[in-house]
């Protein structure tokens, strides 16, 4: 015969698992410090700057296509 369990136990065991697992990923997404979150700020904004400079305009129609 087979080892009894408590499926209530087994189910939470699971679910601690499941959030552990979740938590971990959180921590490699969101866990960056203050002085990363800056930095890569700044190579965006520059990036951005960059971009908007480079950017060409296009005339204005004399008349809106009909």
């Amino acid at each position: 015969m087979g080892e009894v369990i408590n499926l209530r136990l087994a189910r939470k065991q699971r679910a601690r698992a499941a959030a552990a697992v979740r938590a971990n990923q959180n921590r490699r997404v969101f866990g960056r410090t203050t002085a990363e979150k800056a930095a890569e700020a700044a190579v965006k904004a520059r990036m951005d700057r960059t971009l908007d400079g480079a950017k060409l305009e296009s005339p204005a129609p004399d008349k809106p296509p009909e």
